[in-house]
């Protein structure tokens, strides 16, 4: 006599094997595949970036973390009741601080962000750094300086790694240094920041950001130097600036900021000039003078550099109608002086207001705060105003009559 159902057995057989082996996994997986990582996408930050509703757009700049392992890695240069308890930790806290006081539309790191010798894992080390700009979800860019690759990366893989990480705008290079323009180091790139929304210029850059690497060492004629930044990297921006001059409709240019880690050498000349902040340390940089400020001159529409380095200046000062400006030291573990604060740069543009709608940038400014209790904000001033421009524009005009 045959079974009505001749299948059952082979179904509780299955049965059988598959529980207890999918009991198993479930129970016993993670000691077995203890690497087996899920796959995360990158979390991407909204872009294009634009002003504000209110007409702003700020920019936070963090010079020279040089952070290490974390709470291992000691302060340098602090006073004797803070050694005890001060570590890299210090400069995560003051990042967070500085996020919540300022917040910022972008966050720029320029360079030096882990202090490679210090850092044993340089991914970690980054990751740590970077940290506070990934949880506020605030999009951020980084450049890297003369430390970053002293670790267990190089330059070019430190640049992929943080292209990759949550909300980070950074770029190893411009797609177009794939094609027929080759350029030197890693991490040159240009982010557009668009009008304010319902505008009119909401689908236009109005401010043209140009972050530059400025390298680490090389030995020039037996020689060793700093870093500087390269002809092919100068021509890049040059034509950077030219395309994006020609796509605004208004016959006023649309100003730029730049942002490198090593400053170029005209920044000594500063000495015998008026500056705003504190000059206090010989200008580290290269003896090659390759020409940076007389290509961003000709370009004519970086308004203000930023870059650090050299963590005992802080000053801004002027050269050939362009500002130029220090960071200032902001990491614990990086070298300072023992009761001279760290402290962080925010620039703030701010659009001109027409009859019905927001125009083009009126205003650049910039000012410090300080590692204090009270995140204390000192050296306010304008860097640039459209009025300045104008008046500039004018005395051509009469020149050429």
């Amino acid at each position: 006599m045959m079974t009505a159902h001749p299948w059952r057995p082979y179904v509780l057989l299955v049965l059988a094997i598959s529980i207890p082996l999918l009991l198993f996994e479930s129970l016993f997986s993670h000691l077995i595949f203890v690497n087996r990582a899920r796959p995360r996408i990158k979390r991407f930050a909204e872009l294009p970036l634009r002003f504000r509703y209110d007409g702003t757009f700020k920019i936070l700049q963090v010079a020279d973390m040089h952070f290490g392992n974390g709470k291992a890695t000691r302060c340098k240069d602090v006073l004797d009741s803070e050694f005890e308890w001060c570590s890299d930790l210090n400069t995560t806290r003051f990042l967070r601080r500085m996020i919540e006081a300022e917040r910022p539309d972008l966050i720029a790191f320029t360079g030096d962000n882990i202090f490679g010798p210090s850092a044993t894992d340089a991914a970690e080390s980054l990751f740590r750094a970077f940290a506070p700009a990934m949880e506020s979800m605030i999009p951020w860019a980084a450049i890297l300086g003369n430390h970053d690759q002293e670790s267990s990366m190089n330059r070019e893989e430190l640049m992929s790694l943080v292209s990759l990480m949550d909300y980070s705008v950074s770029q190893v290079n411009p797609p177009s240094a794939g094609g027929t323009m080759r350029i030197e180091g890693f991490g040159n790139y240009h982010i557009k920041v668009h009008g304010a929304p319902g505008s009119g210029l909401d689908n236009t850059s109005i401010l043209n950001l140009y972050f530059l690497d400025s390298g680490d060492r090389v030995v020039v004629s037996g020689r060793k130097t700093y870093g500087w930044i390269r002809e092919s990297q100068l021509n890049w921006v040059h034509s950077i600036s030219q395309q994006s001059q020609l796509q605004v409709e208004s016959q006023s240019l649309s100003p730029a900021l730049a942002f490198f880690h090593i400053p170029i050498p005209e920044v000594r000349d500063l000495w015998f000039k008026k500056i705003k902040g504190t000059f206090q340390e010989y200008v580290a940089c290269s003896f090659v003078n390759s020409g940076v400020l007389n290509t961003l001159v000709s370009m004519r529409d970086v308004k203000a550099v930023f870059f650090g380095h050299d963590h005992l200046n802080d000053f801004c000062g002027e050269l050939n109608h362009i500002s130029v400006c220090y960071g200032g030291g902001f990491g614990y573990h990086a070298y300072g002086r023992a009761g001279w604060p760290r402290r962080a740069r925010v620039i703030k543009a701010e659009l001109r207001k027409g009859s019905k709608t927001w125009m083009g940038i009126q205003n650049i400014l910039t000012w410090k705060r300080i590692d204090d209790e009270r995140l204390t904000k000192i050296d306010d001033q304008v860097l640039w105003s459209h009025a300045d421009d104008e008046e500039e524009d004018s005395s051509h005009s009469q020149k050429d009559v």
